[in-house]
């Protein structure tokens, strides 16, 4: 059996945002036992991440990292069509997820205690990401 929805997430700019309730609805709408739950963002400048759940400074701090690694404005990039934020939001998405394969138990994706589902938006300004979450099983 296969499920496959899409929901959307407006984001407020760069950050992450917990989709892990939206995910588990749509998981739990699906029907299915056990199984597989691929989730897919459909945007070049976003990406998802399986994450601590608890103290919100381990996303901070992911954060931090990232924009130290991959700043805004580096010169060494050309692609600016949408400004500073544009290429670097690209590199973050390439070093990242763009899809997540996580276990169905029981009707539910399986995460760990301190594992939550998050969209990881890297430009600063806000927008409308789309998710699609695909359901494998019986």
């Amino acid at each position: 059996m296969v499920y496959q929805e899409s929901f959307f997430v407006a984001t407020g700019g760069r950050g992450s945002y917990s989709v892990t309730e939206e995910v588990q609805a749509q998981v739990a709408a699906a029907g299915i036992g056990n199984g597989i739950c691929q989730v897919f963002v459909h945007h070049t400048s976003a990406s998802l991440m399986l994450c601590e759940n608890a103290d919100p400074e381990v996303r901070a701090d992911l954060e931090r990292f990232m924009a130290r690694l991959v700043p805004d404005g580096d010169p060494l990039f050309r692609h600016r069509d949408e400004g500073p934020d544009d290429m670097p939001a690209h590199v973050r998405t390439v070093l990242t997820a763009s899809s997540l394969s996580l276990p169905v138990r029981a009707g539910r994706c399986d995460l760990g205690t301190w594992q939550g589902i998050y969209l990881w938006e890297h430009r600063t300004a806000p927008y409308r990401r789309r998710v699609t979450v695909t359901v494998l099983g019986g």
